[in-house]
């Protein structure tokens, strides 16, 4: 997972404001358990003495907010008045939480977001096709392309002498179409990078269409009849897909992730070792098991490469007053400011992980730890 979107955090001085709220909308009480809700994530924010000022920028985003269908939450970070940062939640939080801290409290948005993948789906007919696209961070775009081509995009049975050039011409229409469809989905799946590109709808227009993309995009396309553009079409089969799609590529994500882990033979096993990786910029992905319950703490200094499991180490670095923070919140200040990668793991993917924590690292050396002599 990047972590690129969580820069505006580290950008500025804390302490931070970090709230988690259900923000569900679909029952008629949904209004007044909202505000009971912030109610009382405002009282605990003012119990841990959060600035007003913070406490009343969140207080506009979670009453302003655009309210979406069925369950869901949001996230708000701010400090010194200003939200830096707000995020839809695509479910409840596991519970509400409200904290007043040194560093934003990122953990559980990274962990519900998990793995993300750039996506792309395009649900095409012989006229055009509906795209649609995902970025990794997760915002949509969309795109509508009709052909250049309107003539005879039917192939059509007049019988007589004129009947193969009416063929011809309904053949080189849809050629036309589905390569305007071919060169916008190129140009969507470029913009927001996709890992994976569905190509869904009319069985003959998906045909032609997978057969213009460039070479490069064809080792990640997905080719289904699933899916209509006509009008009242249900895309439930087609919806069914594409999330399963979407999964196996973060399946296999973690997985690669997993092994080249492997491969390090306990080399970033453990906090410690992560964290001294973290002091010498050498981690590339550090891998984390999801612990909701988790309250280990570190020490840090100002720069997101001072952290310790020992406020002496950083006296070491002539960092003065180190502050005692989240364990798993330093961790993620550490991989934002050496644009490093996280990999939230389930409690089965790596029931061997020591400390819940590990790192890919981007090179190792005799000094790292675990390594040896050898």
């Amino acid at each position: 997972m990047q972590l690129s979107f969580l820069r505006p955090l580290y950008d500025r001085p804390g302490p931070w404001c970090s709230v988690y709220l259900d923000a569900s909308a679909d029952t008629e009480d949904a209004h007044p358990a909202l505000d009971l809700r912030w109610r009382a994530l405002r009282d605990r924010l003012q119990q841990q003495r959060a600035d007003l000022a913070s406490i009343e920028a969140i207080e506009r985003v979670v009453r302003g907010h655009d309210p979406m269908p069925g369950d869901y939450g949001i996230a708000v970070f701010a400090s010194h008045g200003r939200v830096a940062l707000s995020e839809y939640l695509s479910a409840p939080p596991l519970r509400d939480l409200a904290a007043f801290a040194p560093l934003p409290h990122v953990m559980p948005l990274l962990a519900q977001r998990g793995e993300q993948v750039a996506w792309v789906r395009v649900l095409a007919n012989r006229e055009g096709a509906d795209a649609m696209a995902v970025s990794a961070g997760g915002v949509p775009r969309r795109a509508a392309v009709t052909g250049r081509e309107d003539f005879q995009l039917r192939r059509v049975n007049p019988g007589g002498w004129s009947q193969s050039r009416y063929q011809r011409a309904a053949m080189e229409a849809w050629h036309h179409n589905a390569g305007d469809v071919a060169a916008a989905t190129v140009q969507l799946a470029e913009k927001v990078g996709a890992d994976v590109v569905v190509v869904a709808g009319d069985v003959r227009a998906t045909g032609v269409i997978a057969a213009q993309m460039p070479d490069r995009w064809q080792d990640v396309l997905v080719r289904t009849d699933a899916g209509s553009r006509a009008r009242g079409a249900d895309d439930t089969l087609l919806d069914d897909l594409t999330v399963q799609t979407i999964a196996e590529v973060a399946d296999q994500r973690i997985s690669a992730t997993l092994d080249r882990f492997g491969m390090q033979e306990d080399v970033g096993a453990g906090l410690d070792a992560v964290v001294s990786a973290l002091q010498r910029n050498q981690v590339e992905n550090m891998l984390i098991v999801d612990d909701p319950s988790a309250n280990g703490e570190l020490w840090i200094g100002p720069e997101p490469t001072e952290i310790a499991t020992d406020p002496q180490q950083l006296a070491a670095m002539s960092v003065r007053d180190p502050a005692k923070v989240r364990a798993d919140a330093a961790l993620v200040r550490a991989l934002v400011g050496t644009d490093a990668e996280l990999t939230v793991l389930g409690p089965d993917e790596a029931p061997e992980l020591t400390d819940g924590v590990g790192a890919v690292l981007r090179y190792v050396d005799a000094g790292t730890p675990g390594r040896g002599d050898g």
